[in-house]
């Protein structure tokens, strides 16, 4: 057997062993990191560290990956792009620890406080974002958005099992608290996903509401208190502010149109 034949002979032995063992990012790449381990005069134990390596970072992006998929962001938003220049009333060294994910093995959880366009939708998806690359499994819904999945369970007696699904993820962000009130019937449904999730996993709430107003969205009084007093245990407050950041920049974006010659 020629050199050549003898070298396809192998290749073909690698390709076929690596598809039974579901290695594809070795199947793909053992030949041009062969040529490269060639090139250098790699030993044979540093073209094996440098297969390896490439599978295991190939997967670890594919789990990530997968984790942003079940998380059902609206849009992906990360802390690199968040301006905080445009906010000074949001803490930026705050934000920045609260990055590293401890508060969630605390089971703490976060409250973003501020009216429309101060940044908290961005931060609250930034900072579940962090939590899927630290391979935490996170899942993003607005309130409303949650309170239909809910009623819609209860309707065909799945209940108690989407509840559960929910008390399993480690990091649940409810957007868009107090821009609706909760129809009838949800603000209960709700609730017990919150109380379920007490002290054993982690929340980023974000409401345009100060606590006092929460009757708002649930109706009943002592109800809205309990939702409260669940939340803000163990809570981290964050205020975001009165100004729209985002309505400053559309603003002034059409100036500078308007002032560009025809």
């Amino acid at each position: 057997m020629t050199a050549a034949a003898h070298t396809a002979a192998l290749e073909a032995l690698v390709d076929a062993h690596t598809a039974e063992l579901h290695l594809p990012t070795i199947r793909r790449r053992f030949r041009p990191l062969a040529d490269e381990a060639a090139r250098e005069q790699q030993t044979p134990l540093a073209y094996l560290a440098a297969l390896l390596e490439a599978e295991v970072q190939e997967r670890a992006e594919r789990r990530e990956h997968r984790r942003l998929i079940d998380a059902r962001f609206p849009l992906l938003k990360r802390l690199e792009d968040f301006h905080f220049a445009d906010n000074p009333n949001i803490p930026q060294a705050t934000i920045a620890a609260l990055a590293d994910g401890s508060w969630i093995d605390d089971r703490d959880s976060i409250i973003l406080i501020g009216e429309s366009g101060t940044g908290k939708t961005h931060l609250a998806t930034a900072l579940a974002v962090c939590a899927c690359q630290q391979g935490r499994r996170v899942r993003f819904t607005t309130l409303a958005g949650l309170a239909n999945e809910l009623q819609e369970a209860d309707s065909r007696r799945e209940l108690a099992r989407v509840i559960a699904r929910y008390a399993r993820i480690e990091l649940l962000v409810l957007d868009e608290l107090g821009y609706l009130a909760l129809p009838e019937g949800a603000a209960e449904l709700v609730f017990q996903v919150i109380s379920e999730r007490n002290e054993r996993a982690s929340l980023i709430v974000t409401t345009n509401l100060p606590f006092g107003e929460w009757t708002r969205v649930f109706p009943d009084p002592r109800l809205a208190r309990a939702v409260v007093d669940r939340l803000t245990h163990k809570a981290h407050i964050i205020e975001t502010g009165t100004e729209s950041w985002r309505f400053k920049h559309g603003l002034a974006q059409t100036k500078r149109r308007r002032r560009q010659p025809a």
